[in-house]
């Protein structure tokens, strides 16, 4: 979906120091913000007024199990708090009620008012452990949708044409593939769109899935005489195989729900190329701190003890400062005491562009065959820095020194090259 008030000529062309520094924040991690030279005008005249930005992003109101990756927004959310700006929180419950209609999606499945308020709550117990609550707003799109006379929600669905609506990729495609679309689908980047209206929203975060609908509201937005809102996208955080998304699918997640310990050793697990990333995605140090990081790597320093702090900041995020450095004891005592010998083998594999687990234990004399590697797996046998692995498929990549331990007894220190 494009929009017209949207091109090339995007760059702030007037400069506040302080307002330089926000920018500096926002667009650590970002894919895109649209358009960033009128976030840098509406940071200037809400600081004159006094009036802080409303940064919304809405949520699926279904049982949530979060994982970092759906932690990628709140962050975001989160750096616009530290700036005094307020965060809002929105549970699409009106949509939730309606579900999937097509029965395609099984993982919207309509809900009734008890199951939303339940899982309200349990949103909260999680988010709140990235957002602040004071500069939380959490609200429900029922509060407006719900007194919504049909005919109004046809004259909403009046504002854009179905062409506009196939500009959207997935409706594009299944429209050429002849498969079909259900007339309410249509109606959810409507809906997403008007909340916005309804919200005043001066920004509106999504991922880069996202766009189209958020693009939406900022046409709503302009019909309803309101200034459209900024857009920002983010990507979708690698898991901990550093190639596909986190996904609890692919069992390369680490869980809000994590304990701390499975917390800290997961960090510890992520390969030194993503690294960086889950620091502009998801810590809370600025974007100077983080450069800071990186010199001391560029100097000779070791990504382990950089991945140290990252893992403390996340494992007090979600469990407690108290909780942090036990967890990191914990990890460390794991080789210290006993665990790994000193003694401890270096080797060399040649893993290409990526190469199975399974076939680099072989590679690495861990194991006779790839065979025994998926046994082992299974058996829980298998660990790499310390953390137990349950895929034997997963894709190992060049530029990485990995501890892989077999049992208790077969241990080496496996370096990755392309070869």
């Amino acid at each position: 979906m494009t929009d017209p008030t949207i091109d090339d000529a995007d760059a702030v062309t007037h400069h506040s120091p302080e307002v330089e520094r926000e920018l500096k924040e926002y667009r650590r991690g970002a894919d895109e913000i649209l358009r960033e030279q009128e976030l840098h005008d509406r940071l200037l005249k809400r600081a004159e007024q006094g009036r802080a930005l409303r940064i919304k992003a809405g949520f699926d109101p279904t049982a949530p199990d979060l994982h970092l990756g759906h932690t990628v927004l709140l962050s975001k959310m989160r750096q616009f708090q530290e700036f005094g700006h307020t965060a809002i929180f929105l549970i699409g419950d009106f949509t939730g009620r309606i579900g999937d209609p097509s029965g395609r999606n099984a993982t919207r499945p309509p809900l009734d008012d008890d199951q939303v308020r339940a899982n309200a709550e349990t949103y909260k117990e999680q988010v709140f452990k990235v957002l602040d609550p004071k500069l939380t707003e959490v609200r429900f799109n029922s509060e407006w949708f719900g007194a919504m006379k049909a005919s109004e929600l046809i004259q909403l669905a009046s504002r854009q044409t179905l062409a506009r609506m196939l500009e959207r990729d997935d409706f594009s495609r299944r429209y050429k593939e002849q498969r079909p679309i259900a007339l309410h689908e249509f109606l959810y980047p409507m809906v997403q769109g008007y909340d916005s209206v309804a919200l005043e929203a001066d920004v509106e975060l999504g991922g880069t899935d996202q766009k189209f609908n958020l693009l939406m509201g900022r046409e709503l937005q302009k019909a309803n005489g309101q200034d459209p809102q900024i857009v920002l996208t983010m990507p979708l955080l690698e898991g901990l195989d550093g190639v596909q998304k986190m996904s609890k699918s692919l069992n390369n997640y680490i869980g809000v729900e994590d304990t701390a310990d499975d917390m800290f050793g997961k960090v510890m697990s992520i390969p030194d190329s993503i690294m960086w990333r889950y620091f502009e995605l998801l810590s809370a140090q600025s974007a100077d701190q983080i450069h800071e990081l990186r010199q001391r790597v560029e100097l000779g320093g070791n990504p382990r003890d950089i991945k140290y702090e990252l893992g403390l900041e996340l494992v007090a995020r979600f469990h407690g400062a108290s909780a942090a450095e036990p967890a990191k004891e914990a990890f460390v005592k794991r080789f210290r005491d006993g665990a790994v010998p000193d003694d401890v083998s270096a080797v060399e594999v040649t893993v290409g562009e990526g190469r199975a687990l399974a076939n680099v234990l072989v590679d690495a004399g861990l194991t006779a065959s790839t065979s025994e590697s998926h046994r082992m797996v299974k058996q829980g046998a298998v660990r790499l820095d310390s953390v137990r692995v349950e895929d034997g498929r997963q894709l190992l990549e060049a530029g990485n020194t990995i501890l892989m331990q077999v049992g208790k007894r077969r241990i080496a220190s496996v370096r990755l090259v392309i070869g």
